[in-house]
């Protein structure tokens, strides 16, 4: 007879290769056929809520890989949620107005050698519009592809009419309540794209600029000493025309000093050598000390007065002026500064406007008229020369403020803007009063947001664009206020949620103002709003008017650089008009990086695409190294980063693929009671209530590479490296009746079920084929996550199982020993005398049928103390010998035994086999 036959081997249409591109599209085809986020969405309704609000990506481009780790932690979040009894619906949006969709649109134009600005703007919004729908409609699509669910059919976008009325409606609440003020300030101003810049759009980069020492002559005698020049340093050599002040500070020492056969100057003292090493001067003696106050009416003259600038300028106290670098005097021009604005303020100065929107010298500039501020560097420099006015020039290599999308550098710029107080109405305070209110993950991004809300100036609200919502408010002509009026405000918004914000350009001011007002008195303002007052007002036309949602959300979650961007934006505009945050909780991510830490870019040919590992790797991959990821940190992608991943699933599924295999025709109603299994089925379920404890704990902090580490773990040390490797005797050869098989496959059972629902958040589609080879009927995204009978739980059981396994690890390097050597080739050909000292140790390990724990043919213990042997250093005090097992080898389990050979109709059996084979 065929022995081979008899055993019950594994059996399941569940492939060991999975093919995840291909078994990903046909899910993510069935999903969509049934409606199945719809489905879940039913199922759920009623259960206590959990609100995570998406934050809108741009619709400018395919999705990249920081979008992919986005998108996937909020799909593992949602569906840990889902599991966990809560109704989690998730509406996905869109940011479709601003910077880098009219960038997108104005390259289009350049291709074609046209200019934007000759385009007609209501036709310009509406190539704008199509275009951020295309990849809206595109964006979708790919999101999908990752497995995320959501109402991907009704998503939110900031372009919906019912969206841009709303965003104006909260714009208009800040101007009624008084933090809305337009006035003149520097910015940080692109002169490519020709439009002031939130903080969140600047990026610094390296730059190589020059860097100048500056000589203002002083008009008279300064302590008695003629022809002193007062000496400034600059990066920007640009901003000299605009000059108007030289600030000190108070309490610093100024020397005058003089190299022999030059002029004197004026600079700080302790500033004094540095300047000397620097410009190479020699045997430079001073000649007077100055203090700081003693510079207080002082005037100079402007370095170019003699060709155009024929005026001098005061020396102003600024607290702004120290000597950790230049030469303790500030050359200050309030256009093109923050602290030289706050000093021009003060004290009255002019505000010149030299440089136009796309950085060209203005026609009335004196010298520099029609010149690029690019190229005015080096025109200014050779002008400072030629008035005898450049002390020393060289260069210098700094970090400088770039614009993230154009990666020109930026300026300040002085222009009338709208601004939103952080203190006229407490905004700064409301806010950090909030922060200390929300739930932080990790729990040190608070102290980075709390420094940026502390410090941040006026919030600048206006954008000279074309694409995006109009800060709708009429100004008077005559005060040059804005109208405050909630009659026309209400009758704005209504008409955008009707209509769209075009008609603000479309339309006359008498449709906006009604018949209250003359509409000769008041003008259009024509900026559009900063889109990301547009992303922070989204809780307005998403949390509050989606009926299955509720404001606050539960939880945000971005990367790391939305301190700055959308958590700042939208605790501002939330405070502001709801005077609390609009968020539970926040968490936030790292970015996805190579292996050696440096950002993905296509330009450094180190770019791996989302499409480019979905149609090699599968999504599945992908989801598993954020899920294995601590990913507060950075997330390192590399080809060799996304094999050890396939080696990870690779486990998993195999894992899956054996609990199939065997459970083949096995149901819940075959489960044997929980009082009717060996010690160690109960051990089993034991680990799978710890493990259930452990996800909760996961759940609650949102660290899902912890949660899955406990997961991976547990499928290759506890199953397969443990249990499954001791159970296969029973499983292959024990009779399909008997109670230790029926046992094992209700372990089995259990295993299954909770370790396709715990994994099914992070690999969706794997846990939904394996879900589906049992119940083919059925989704798993429809299952409920059963609660674990506290008679699981046993501690006591567990520890007598910690004991055994440690000494389990002993015997296993004792036999691996033997086998590498050629001693043996297989564990069940060893016999095994244990000797163990410890009497606890003797007393757990003498209840336990260790030849099949160890899985050998036989296992002598013996209590006594041996001093040779096999050991381990970090193993417990236990000595092992490994010889060849007595007996003959049953031709059916293997094992060597005594007894085979006894049995005469069966004579190649041993007694189990043989029983086996006879009754079945």
């Amino acid at each position: 007879m065929n022995f081979k036959d008899t055993v019950l081997l594994p059996k399941t249409d569940f492939s060991m290769k999975a093919n995840l591109p291909e078994l990903e599209r046909k899910l993510l085809s069935h999903w969509k056929g049934q409606n199945l986020y719809q489905k879940i969405s039913d199922k759920t309704k009623g259960r206590p809520l959990f609100v995570l609000h998406d934050g809108p990506p741009y619709a400018n481009g395919h999705l990249h890989m920081g979008h992919a780790l986005n998108k996937i932690l909020k799909d593992i979040t949602m569906k840990y949620q889902r599991l966990w009894g809560k109704d989690c619906p998730f509406v996905p949006g869109w940011d479709c107005h601003g910077l880098p969709i009219e960038w997108k649109i104005e390259e289009a134009y350049k291709a074609k050698n046209l200019n934007k600005d000759q385009v007609e703007p209501l036709q310009f919004r509406k190539e704008c519009r199509e275009f951020a729908q295309k990849w809206v409609d595109i964006q979708k699509d790919e999101a999908q592809l990752l497995g995320a669910f959501g109402d991907w059919n009704n998503p939110y976008l900031t372009m919906h009419y019912r969206s841009e009325g709303q965003i104006v409606a909260e714009l208009h609440k800040i101007l009624m309540n008084g933090s809305l003020y337009k006035g003149l300030k520097p910015v940080q101003w692109s002169v490519v794209e020709k439009t002031a810049l939130a903080e969140a759009e600047v990026e610094y980069h390296d730059k190589v600029s020059p860097s100048i020492y500056v000589r203002f002559p002083l008009p008279e005698p300064l302590q008695g000493i003629d022809n002193v020049s007062a000496v400034i340093w600059t990066t920007t050599p640009w901003t000299i025309p605009a000059n108007r002040a030289l600030s000190y500070g108070e309490d610093i020492t100024y020397v005058i000093a003089q190299e022999d056969g030059n002029h004197p100057f004026l600079i700080a003292e302790n500033r004094l050598n540095a300047f000397a090493a620097e410009t190479g001067l020699k045997d430079v003696r001073i000649l007077k000390n100055v203090s700081g106050k003693d510079l207080a009416g002082l005037k100079a003259w402007h370095p170019l007065h003699k060709v155009g600038y024929d005026f001098q300028v005061p020396f102003l106290a600024g607290s702004h002026v120290t000597t950790d670098q230049g030469t303790g005097l500030v050359h200050t021009a309030p256009s093109h500064g923050l602290d030289d604005f706050e000093v021009g303020r003060q004290y009255g100065l002019e505000v010149p406007n030299y440089v136009g929107n796309d950085g060209v010298y203005h026609a009335h500039t004196p010298l520099f008229a029609g010149i690029h501020i690019f190229k005015g560097n080096s025109v200014v420099i050779q002008a400072l020369k030629e008035q005898d006015a450049l002390a020393f020039e060289t260069t210098l290599t700094h970090s400088y403020p770039h614009s993230w999308r154009s990666k020109a550098p930026l300026i300040y710029r002085a222009t009338p803007q709208w601004f939103v107080s952080m203190d006229q109405t407490g905004l700064r305070q409301k806010a950090l009063d909030e922060i200390e209110k929300v739930k932080w993950f990790p729990p040190q991004s608070k102290n980075r947001l709390k420094a940026m809300v502390k410090d941040r100036p006026d919030w600048c609200l206006s954008r000279q664009r074309s694409w995006g919502v109009p800060i709708a408010i009429f100004v008077s002509k005559a005060t040059g206020e804005p109208l405050k009026d909630p009659k026309v405000n209400d009758r704005i918004v209504q008409l955008f949620q009707e209509h769209g914000t075009d008609i603000w350009y479309a339309w006359n001011n008498e449709k906006f103002l009604g018949p209250d007002y003359n509409p000769n008195d008041y003008e259009k303002t024509l900026d559009i709003l900063d889109v990301w007052f547009e992303s922070g007002a989204s809780y307005a036309f998403v949390l509050e008017q989606r009926p299955e949602l509720t404001f606050p959300a539960d939880l945000y979650l971005e990367g790391s650089d939305q301190h700055r961007g959308w958590f700042q934006s939208s605790l501002l505009v939330s405070c502001a008009t709801r005077n609390k945050a609009p968020y539970k909780a926040v968490m936030t991510h790292g970015f996805v990086v190579n292996d050696q830490g440096h950002k993905l870019s296509k330009s450094s040919g180190n770019a791996l695409t989302v499409e480019e590992i979905l149609e090699k790797h599968g999504a599945d991959i992908l989801r598993l190294l954020v899920a294995g990821t601590d990913t507060s940190e950075d997330l390192r992608l590399s080809t060799d980063s996304l094999k050890r991943q396939e080696e990870i699933y690779r486990k998993v599924r195999n894992t899956f693929r054996y609990l199939l295999g065997n459970l083949q025709d096995f149901q819940a109603k075959d489960c044997v009671s929980y009082d009717k299994l060996p010690d160690l089925e109960k051990w089993v379920l034991g680990r799978l209530f710890i493990l259930q404890t452990q996800i909760v704990e996961g759940l609650n902090t949102y660290n899902y590479h912890i949660l899955f580490g406990n997961l991976y773990n547990f499928c290759v040390n506890d199953l397969s490296a443990f249990y499954f490797d001791i159970r296969k005797d029973s499983l292959y050869c024990d009779s399909r009746s008997s109670p230790k098989y029926q046992a094992v496959l209700t372990v089995l059972h259990h295993v299954f079920q909770y370790l396709c629902l715990w994994l099914s958040p992070i690999i969706s589609f794997t846990a939904e084929e394996a879900w589906q080879t049992r119940s083919p009927d059925e989704s798993i995204f429809l299952q409920d996550m059963p609660s674990l009978p506290h008679e699981w739980h046993n501690a006591a059981l567990a520890e007598r199982w910690d004991v055994v396994r440690n000494v389990r690890r002993v015997v296993t390097g004792a036999i691996e020993l033997e086998r590498s050597q050629g001693h043996i080739k297989s564990s069940l050909e060893a016999q095994v005398l244990l000797f163990v000292e410890e009497s606890s140790v003797f007393d757990v390990l003498k209840s336990f049928a260790l030849e099949e724990l160890m899985i050998t043919s036989k296992l002598v213990l013996i209590h006594e103390k041996s001093e040779d042997g096999f050991t381990l250093t970090d193993g417990p005090a236990v000595r092992v010998k490994v010889s060849d097992a007595f007996g003959h080898k049953c031709e059916r389990c293997w094992r060597i035994l005594e007894e085979v050979g006894t049995i005469p109709e069966t004579p190649t059996l041993c007694h189990r086999c043989a029983d086996v084979v006879k009754n079945g």
